[in-house]
């Protein structure tokens, strides 16, 4: 019998009280987590099949399928984060590029206008828009003295305004991890597919973007599942014209004396957004290189 087989039941022992030991010191940030994130989901989810006498109802989800309205509250927040997630990515991207093309000073000031919306409550920012887009302020007073239109139009407590202060607002989630990922690309890359004969268009698509991707993907999931729950922009921007999911939770807690309602719409924002997580890591196994 060789060394190796006769050691084998202590090399398995040894395996199994280091993963034991590792256990251990992972034991208190699992019990953390188990309670700020497991156990109220489970609340959320108990509350959701329950009805005010504490009897077991689907009632809620019977509610969200058969009505109407939910289903369109549903779709215009899908169609507004999927709008949201296109512009951001239109500007990101050339955005993103051009930090990283940049010298390392005058990436650090770009970026620091990137990073300003950061450092404002998100309340404030909905606001200025608000003064910004209103009927007689400075959008409306510039297009109509450029000529661009010939009377003030609304752009506030509708859709256009609802999504022009989500993508402001979303923008920096998408940059900053493009950005990180561009900055990572070696420059010599380029150069070499230039030296085999590429043309700087081929040598970007064939390359540079294909090792983008990583980080292009993970701003564009992290935008979009941010976008299906937001609620301050869409409720002061919208103006009650543009109701979103989380709108609605926010109204179903106010209107009804049970969580029931709110807890099935917030259990099927929940279902949703992991099933956009699972489809967009699916995607990136198969699109992104590694």
């Amino acid at each position: 019998m060789s060394v190796v087989a006769l050691n084998a039941p202590l090399l398995r022992r040894d395996a199994r009280r280091e993963q034991e030991r590792l256990f251990s010191l992972c034991a208190p940030a699992l019990a953390l987590g188990t309670l700020v994130l497991f156990i109220p989901i489970g609340w959320l989810i108990w509350q959701s099949v329950i009805d005010a006498n504490g009897a077991l109802t689907l009632q809620y989800y019977r509610q969200i399928v058969n009505e109407g309205a939910y289903l369109a509250i549903i779709g215009n927040t899908f169609e507004i984060s999927l709008l949201v997630t296109a512009i951001c990515a239109v500007i990101a991207y050339p955005l993103s590029y051009a930090l990283a093309q940049a010298t390392p000073r005058m990436a650090n000031i770009l970026l620091l206008g990137v990073l300003a919306p950061f450092w404002t409550s998100v309340l404030v920012r909905t606001y200025a828009w608000i003064i910004l887009l209103q009927r007689h302020g400075l959008v409306n007073d510039m297009l109509v003295g450029l000529g661009i239109i010939s009377e003030p139009v609304q752009l506030v407590n509708n859709f256009p305004g609802t999504v022009i202060g989500m993508v402001h607002i979303m923008l920096p989630y998408l940059v900053l991890p493009l950005y990180a990922s561009m900055r990572a690309i070696d420059a010599s890359y380029m150069q070499a597919a230039a030296n085999l004969g590429a043309n700087p268009m081929r040598a970007f698509w064939q390359i540079y973007a294909r090792l983008s991707l990583p980080g292009f993907f993970a701003g564009l999931v992290l935008v979009f599942v941010l976008c299906l729950g937001f609620y301050i922009t869409p409720a002061m921007l919208g103006g009650g014209h543009v109701i979103m999911i989380a709108q609605r939770v926010a109204d179903s807690v106010s209107l009804y004396p049970t969580w029931g309602p709110a807890s099935s719409l917030g259990v099927v924002l929940l279902a949703l957004t992991l099933l956009v997580l699972a489809g967009g890591w699916r995607v990136a196994r198969r699109r992104v290189p590694t």
